[in-house]
């Protein structure tokens, strides 16, 4: 089998450096190029990891006939833009959470895939998370029905740091971010889009100019609630935490673990190839390339959780 040649656009960020942590373990698939704003920290990280372009653009990038296909692990404020460029170049791309923080960028990355036929994925890697896919793979065989979720995620950032613990050259959301994770991950395992939802969020940070406090309500036709919370000021354990309330037991998801309602630990073994969920996403990306097909998670599947969005967003005004 051929390599698949990818660039790594922002891949010296947090997301960045899991994105080539998960690569290095798919066979078939080899990165030829990165890309990140900084010279000396992309070529430095080229240097590290044995590959042979480093850009500070992705226009250079997306020139280069050893780049086949692009994940774009970049700021969000930049996602619509460089997930259209890529199309437009006639690279599949598989853009990080969330593809855009407007509902018209959504729609916009949308119209560009019909027209230009270029595959193009979101990273919603709670569809891949081993703990979501054992429920999902229930919900499927009928032996699971959500009745609740109740999730948690919380962090503490004060100041303009990511997940390395390093500033920040942009703003992070609680909404169109992390509340993303979850909006989708509710619709996917209902099947449904929601009839109800609303958001009350409190005061914004004089500085950083977003809500740091943030609830969220939501429904589906068939009658299963979701109520989410999300805090900037969490001091204490830090991530999200999904509470399952189901016709047939309770379970508790944390990330790649699975746990029922007594926190026993429900083994996971040959729900999936991997238990990184990261490393799950980018494999459903490249076995999509090849078998010319729709992704899980591709841009049109992910935009009634960015029409929710929205919604929340402007109760939020009301």
């Amino acid at each position: 089998m051929k390599d698949m040649k990818v660039c790594v656009a922002g891949a010296y960020g947090a997301f960045g450096i899991k994105h080539l942590d998960a690569l290095a373990n798919i066979d078939g698939v080899q990165v030829t190029s990165v890309m990140g704003p900084t010279r000396a920290k992309i070529e430095a990280l080229a240097a590290e990891r044995g590959i042979g372009h480093a850009a500070t653009s992705l226009e250079e990038c997306l020139a280069r006939d050893d780049v086949e296909a692009v994940i774009l692990a970049t700021p969000t404020q930049l996602h619509a833009e460089q997930t259209i460029a890529c199309m437009r170049a006639g690279k599949p791309v598989l853009v990080e959470i969330p593809m855009s923080d407007t509902l018209d960028d959504a729609r916009a990355i949308c119209a560009v895939q019909k027209e230009t036929g270029v595959m193009a994925m979101a990273g919603q890697v709670r569809r891949f998370n081993p703990s979501h896919q054992w429920i999902q793979n229930r919900i499927a065989a009928g032996e699971l029905k959500i009745q609740q979720m109740d999730v948690q995620t919380y962090f503490f950032r004060r100041s303009n740091m990511n997940a390395k613990g390093e500033p920040r050259s942009w703003t992070d959301h609680l909404l169109w971010h992390h509340a993303c994770h979850t909006v989708d991950l509710f619709q996917y395992q209902t099947g449904e889009t929601c009839s109800e939802a609303f958001g009350i969020q409190g005061p914004p940070h004089p500085e950083l100019g977003i809500a740091m406090d943030m609830t969220i309500g939501m429904k589906v036709p068939s009658g299963p609630i979701c109520t989410l919370s999300l805090s900037f000021n969490n001091d204490g354990p830090l991530g999200t935490v999904f509470r399952y309330i189901c016709d047939n037991g309770t379970y508790i998801a944390r990330y790649d673990d699975l746990y029922d309602g007594y926190d026993k630990q429900i083994d996971l073994t040959g729900t999936t190839v991997s238990n990184n969920g990261i490393e799950l996403i980018d494999r459903e990306f490249f076995a999509a390339i090849r078998e010319g097909r729709e992704p899980n998670g591709s841009v049109h599947q992910v935009l009634a959780a960015m029409e929710t969005l929205d919604r929340i967003e402007r109760s939020f005004q009301s």
